[in-house]
């Protein structure tokens, strides 16, 4: 399950979300080349991606930023730009377009940073925007928890988008990165679920100023957690395929 959409709409052109959007696909243009040969990516990984061990050692520190640029295939881009689509507009709303940036940059290097405090001494290169986005994520459910989210379930038989409150998606997104975090070594490639939840939470936490400027609960009382503005309405798709097999996108880091 993922989420495609929200009935949430901005007010305004969301024109950081959309450069962010370019610049992470103009990147992975830049080295999808060298996609064909794992040693050649994994080298380019090492180089700009952040490994913790290079951290430790006291150099690299530029890749707190680059690694959230970088992705490790074309669903992992997919998947991630995605999300900041559907959630990232809002919050560009909410903060201005100059906050926003600074909202998203400061939510990847906290994600990033606590990936690095799970394994200081791993050799295994992250890449990926997934945990800034995550940060995006923890403020929209501060802001709006109880906004629609049309989520793309795919069963075995038939997918159907089903339009849920924005606490439980993200809260039971949130709650899925801690389990696998606290279930899955942090020395093994994978997931960084560890990235994904800090990214989480520190991206609420720097919500908080925006949201008291609302006027903090006085502002869940007064929209009761939706958007304090007209909803857009979709149509929900109810639809049945064949039995396929497929990946499903997601914001996910490579490691």
């Amino acid at each position: 399950m993922f989420p495609i959409r929200d009935h949430n709409p901005s007010g305004r052109v969301p024109y950081v979300t959309f450069v962010l959007i370019a610049a992470n696909v103009g990147f992975f243009l830049l080295y999808w080349s060298l996609l064909a040969s794992d040693a050649a990516l994994g080298q380019f990984y090492m180089v700009w991606g952040l490994v913790p061990a290079r951290i430790s050692y006291g150099e690299g520190y530029l890749t707190f930023l680059t690694s959230m640029f970088l992705h490790g295939g074309w669903m992992h881009l997919a998947g991630n730009m995605l999300f900041l689509w559907v959630f990232g507009d809002n919050m560009e709303e909410e903060m201005g377009h100059l906050g926003f940036l600074l909202f998203y940059l400061a939510s990847g290097v906290a994600a990033a940073g606590a990936q690095y405090l799970a394994d200081p001494a791993s050799m295994i290169p992250m890449v990926g925007a997934s945990g800034a986005i995550a940060g995006v994520m923890g403020g929209y459910l501060l802001m709006f928890p109880k906004a629609r989210v049309d989520v793309f379930f795919f069963f075995v038989v038939f997918f159907r988008v089903i339009p849920i409150p924005a606490f439980l998606v993200l809260g039971i997104w949130f709650a899925i990165q801690l389990g696998s975090g606290w279930a899955t070594a942090a020395d093994q490639g994978g997931v960084a679920y560890w990235a994904h939840a800090g990214g989480f939470i520190a991206g609420l936490a720097m919500a908080v100023p925006v949201w008291l400027r609302r006027g903090g609960p006085g502002y869940w009382g007064r929209t009761h957690g939706a958007p304090p503005h007209p909803v857009a309405d979709y149509a929900v798709v109810k639809s049945r395929i064949p039995r396929v097999r497929r990946g499903g996108p997601g914001p996910w880091d490579a490691r």
